[in-house]
């Protein structure tokens, strides 16, 4: 079976932002013993910033696994990103249209190949207040009960620091220190050969959030919330507020 991707590109990845990286952000890793050196992996990290996907890849290609990410459709329409993240093997998530699963089809042949895929259950960068772990979509874990692979889940504490969501301006200087560190696979067999019941897999999407949000804590030093940030319920919310103020 032929690459769907590109090594030559990804080691010119590998050689152009490894070192730029390393030299802008300072980081810090812990785990990596829990990283599988080889076969089909899922990796789960929270999300702050858009700034999570260069310290993700670089922990990753560091301890000797390439990343394919599932990111949103519109970076490949980007001139000169585009045609690189194709050539990366990363995968375009298309939203709000009909063929949106197909990138999750996608993800399960990368990992019967052998892929390391980078997974944000969150879909997107968290709305916490506090920026703890929020409520996560279940795609993580129909991922990882149809394929079978084992979920790694990862925690990162510092993005926030040089990109805060919804700012332009990076700040990285002075230097900002990133600490990421990965834990050990989440247990998923009491939902094994459920991946089509909606009870099962958001059960077994909070089982792994609770990990990544216990690995988060871990780096903060805090106690997380007892209920996570639920940017639906919170959206309801609003609206109610929004009706009462204008007397609908």
């Amino acid at each position: 079976m032929s690459k769907s991707y590109s090594p030559t590109w990804r080691l010119i990845s590998v050689i152009v932002l490894r070192p730029l990286l390393t030299l802008l952000i300072r980081n810090k890793w812990s785990g990596q013993e829990n990283i599988p050196k080889k076969g089909g992996v899922i990796f789960a990290p929270n999300h702050l910033s858009y700034v999570d996907w260069g310290t993700d890849a670089l922990f990753f290609q560091a301890n000797g696994r390439y990343p394919t990410f599932l990111i949103k459709d519109g970076a490949f329409k980007v001139k000169g990103i585009g045609p690189f993240l194709y050539k990366a093997g990363q995968l375009p998530v298309h939203r709000g249209r009909a063929d949106a699963a197909l990138v999750l089809k996608q993800a399960e042949q990368a990992l019967a190949d052998g892929a390391a895929v980078i997974f944000y259950p969150e879909g997107t960068a968290t709305r916490d207040p506090d920026l703890w772990p929020m409520v996560a979509k279940t795609g993580v874990a129909r991922l990882a009960l149809t394929s079978g692979a084992p979920v790694i889940p990862i925690a990162h504490w510092g993005t926030q620091d040089i990109l805060p969501y919804g700012s332009k301006k990076v700040k990285l200087f002075p230097r900002k220190t990133v600490r990421t560190v990965a834990g050990k696979p989440v247990d998923l067999t009491a939902w094994a050969g459920q991946h089509t019941s909606a009870r099962a897999l958001r059960a077994a999407t909070e089982a792994i959030m609770g990990e990544v949000t216990a690995l988060v804590a871990t780096l903060r030093e805090e106690a997380p919330p007892a209920l996570a940030f639920d940017p639906s319920q919170a959206a309801k919310l609003e609206g109610t507020g929004n009706q009462e103020g204008t007397g609908q």
